[in-house]
């Protein structure tokens, strides 16, 4: 059984942020430790035996901390357990369909192994910062579409998995 997983992400406004505690509290709950902790503030990830990385999706390309730690941390990444999730579309398509990663995440998960992709949908309301963002939510085209279901069951899957990976030493 896998004893110690972290789950880092790379946010603006706090809307992957709170994608990361879920799938943190869903692994907890299926008696892993599990923390989430912001992408830029991890300095090593050796402590750990798997690792789930997530990005807020702009323009196409993930947060920039998360691209940061992937390519930081990469040689130990590419030796345990990996999965990875994007949040981004600021509509109900994550929830009805599979969205593949941007092609710098899947490039990553090429290079490292990663077990899994998936994106879920995002949130931008009012308060966001920066000025796209902020001209997005004046349009009236933001909003919440981060489905919580979806995401505590992408969680308890990975869980699952947990017990079929050796620990390593």
């Amino acid at each position: 059984m896998l004893s110690k997983v972290l789950v880092a992400y790379g946010t603006t406004n706090g809307s992957t942020a709170r994608i990361a505690e879920t799938v943190a509290e869903v692994l907890r709950e299926a008696g892993v430790s599990a923390a989430a902790v912001s992408a830029r503030s991890v300095t090593n990830v050796e402590s750990y035996d798997a690792v789930v990385v997530g990005g807020g999706l702009y323009a196409g390309r993930w947060h920039k901390d998360a691209r940061r730690f992937v390519r930081r941390h990469g040689r130990a990444l590419a030796a345990i357990p990996l999965w990875f999730f994007s949040s981004g579309p600021l509509d109900a398509t994550a929830s009805e369909r599979d969205i593949p990663p941007v092609p710098g995440v899947r490039r990553a998960m090429l290079r490292l192994d990663a077990k899994e992709h998936v994106t879920f949908g995002g949130c931008l309301d009012e308060g966001a910062t920066g000025f796209i963002a902020r001209k997005i939510v004046s349009s009236g085209k933001g909003g919440d579409f981060r489905d919580f279901e979806q995401i505590k069951a992408w969680a308890a899957r990975i869980g699952t998995q947990f017990a079929a990976e050796p620990q390593r030493s």
